[in-house]
Formats: C-alpha cells, sequence, structure tokens
C-alpha cells in the first residue's frame, strides 16, 4: 500500500499542471485536499496550487493562527464509483480537483480560536507515505530581549510550535527561539544583543524530501 500510495503521489504531482486545464475555479475544489496534494508534489505551477499555496499561507497569517493544512476536512475516504480500488492519492485527487463542491454559508468569525484540533485523516495516514503531513511545523515566535542597566539580560520567549500527529491531528506546545529553523529571519540573540521579533514561520518537506518554509512578520 506504501509503495502505491508514493507512487500515486509522485505521479498526481507530475500530471497536475498538465491537467488543471478542465479544473473549475479556484473554489470549485475542496482546498484542503488541494493542498495536502499540492504540497505532497512541491507546489507544482498551476493556478489551483497556487491558490491551495496562498491559502496555506493565509491561515497563518495574525489573526487566527490557524492549522495551514486542515487534513479533517479532506475526506480521503469518500467512496467513488470507479472500475477499480483507487489508492488514497488517487482518490485525493478525485477530491480535490473533480469533485463538485458543497455550498457553506460563510460564518462571522469567532473572538476565540480553538489551539488544537483532536480532528484527524479519516483513512490511516500512519505510513511513510504520508510524512510529509507530519514534516509541517508552524513557529508562532514572540521574542524579545535586551539588556537593562545594570548589565542583566531581560529576556522573554513565548514561542509556540504547532505540529501534526500520526493521523494529521494538530498540536500546539510550548517551544523557544532555540528550536526555530535557521531559515527563519530571526537575528542573531547573540550575547543579549537587542531583539524585538514577532512572526508566524512554517517549513514542510514535500514527498520526495524537499525543503519548504514561509514566514509572515506582523
Amino acid at each position: 500500500m506504501n509503495h502505491k500510495v508514493r507512487t500515486a503521489a509522485a505521479a498526481a504531482a507530475i500530471t497536475v499542471s498538465s491537467l488543471v486545464g478542465s479544473v473549475e475555479p479556484a473554489q470549485a475544489y475542496q482546498v484542503d485536499c488541494a493542498i495536502l496534494l499540492c504540497l505532497a508534489g512541491g507546489w507544482p505551477a498551476s493556478a489551483p496550487c497556487a491558490h491551495a499555496r496562498a491559502v496555506f499561507i493565509r491561515r497563518i497569517t495574525p489573526w487566527p493562527i490557524e492549522p495551514p493544512l486542515q487534513i479533517w476536512r479532506c475526506p480521503m475516504g469518500a467512496s467513488f464509483n470507479a472500475p477499480a480500488p483507487l489508492s488514497p492519492m488517487e482518490r485525493l485527487y478525485d477530491i480535490a480537483f473533480r469533485e463538485v463542491p458543497q455550498v457553506r454559508v460563510p460564518q462571522a468569525p469567532l473572538p476565540l480560536v480553538r489551539v488544537q484540533s483532536d480532528e484527524q485523516a479519516d483513512i490511516d495516514i500512519s505510513g511513510d507515505a504520508f510524512d510529509f503531513v507530519r514534516s509541517i511545523r508552524v513557529f508562532h515566535i514572540q521574542f524579545s530581549q535586551r539588556e537593562n542597566r545594570d548589565g542583566d539580560c531581560n529576556r522573554y520567549d513565548s514561542t509556540r510550535l504547532g505540529s501534526y500527529g500520526v493521523q494529521g491531528d494538530y498540536r500546539w506546545t510550548r517551544s523557544s527561539v532555540a528550536q526555530v529553523p535557521p531559515a527563519s529571519q530571526l537575528p542573531d540573540t547573540g550575547h543579549c544583543n537587542w531583539v524585538s521579533y514577532r512572526s508566524v514561520f512554517v517549513d514542510w518537506r514535500d514527498h520526495e524530501g524537499n525543503y519548504g518554509f514561509e514566514e509572515v512578520r506582523y
């Protein structure tokens, strides 16, 4: 099964750009399925993947800070009237780019935002073919430091890490700027260098292990 999923993911990544000519406008597919597929394929150049990536980044742009991939919104376990059983990635492609979307009524934003979700993928994604989901890390960086008149270093660090569990469930945990990847533009904290820095940094690896990241300052 893992081999089939990996093969399907690679094929989808290659073909997504060539097949989007028959795709409806961006609103005509379930965006989290598209995020999952496009992320796996290294964000191929296409209108659907460009939209999916924009949503992925918008979700980490304050406020609120949301899980960039909400895999529980992508029904990978859905059944299709197909002549042969489809692999998870093949079903994902059908969901993302061929299914008719459901009409949803917009809701007003809530004043409080859930900081974690117990929701998860509706199929087993514990295999290494879906390691790219678990590779996603979201660092909410809130850090400042400066030396006072007495030579003491006053430091404030409330950095949090958002990460995905085995089945795509999302959690916030305490972290620190020491754990922030080098790709971030976080200044050198050095020996109590004056620093005041706030951002949301997200990084990931696609199904081939290629590294990618984005950072939003605020």
